[in-house]
């Protein structure tokens, strides 16, 4: 991690600086952490890392353990499932709404993440592709009027992310994900929201499928809870 230059957006900068060296794996899933030390990393006092981690707790990558520190959490399937489960239950209507609503500058917005999605294609550059990913979802959630929901969708992601799952080159490869994309994007610009919100369900609900396939395949890994993906959002 990097040190903090505290006279900027400080509250923010540290939780942003946690959260990627959680995802990155620069902070270890099941290790233990004190305040104190994170602080001294960041170059930053104890206060404000206290409460971004307090934070990080709130959206499951966290534990606090008393006289302890802070333990890095590792994503579970059963979490991948919840994860998937609720994604498809906001980011569907989002869809829907997003489109309804012919919001602005969408539809240029999703074109520039899509450029930059098959740049990073082309490159097999999967964590810049990942993040144009990813921007292509807020911009369709942020354009659904709910910033709330799109913040949460968000941090969901980061819980994948947290497991080091990825179907690419597994599952399929970012040219499939790159059509899917593709696909949601041509629908939002034809302003067909019923279409638009099926197409987004279909990403969501292959990319569920093939994820917790291929993790419980490779971990041998049980969950206490088996969704039925294909009546889950009929």
């Amino acid at each position: 991690m990097r040190q903090i230059d505290t006279d900027r957006n400080l509250a923010r900068t540290i939780l942003d600086e946690l959260r990627g060296a959680i995802v990155s794996g620069e902070l270890v899933p099941g290790t233990l952490y004190s305040v104190h030390d994170l602080a001294a990393r960041l170059g930053v006092s104890r206060t404000p890392v206290r409460e971004a981690l307090i934070q990080l707790a709130e959206r499951g990558m966290v534990r606090f353990e008393r006289n302890r520190g802070i333990r890095v959490l590792q994503t579970s399937l059963h979490d991948l499932e919840e994860v998937f489960a609720i994604r498809l239950l906001l980011e569907v209507p989002a869809t829907f709404r997003a489109t309804s609503q012919r919001t602005p500058g969408l539809s240029e917005q999703l074109s520039t993440h899509l450029d930059a999605m098959r740049h990073a294609a082309e490159e097999r550059d999967e964590a810049a592709f990942m993040t144009a990913d990813r921007k292509f979802h807020e911009a369709i959630n942020v354009a659904s009027g709910n910033l709330r929901l799109a913040r949460y969708v968000d941090s969901l992601r980061d819980m994948v992310f947290l497991r080091g799952s990825s179907t690419v080159d597994r599952s399929r490869g970012l040219a499939d994900i790159l059509a899917e994309h593709e696909a949601i994007a041509e629908l939002v610009e034809a302003g067909k929201p019923t279409d638009a919100a099926e197409a987004m369900r279909r990403h969501l609900l292959t990319t569920a499928q093939l994820i917790i396939a291929q993790e419980s395949a490779e971990s041998g890994e049980s969950v206490h809870v088996s969704y039925d993906w294909t009546r889950l959002t009929d």
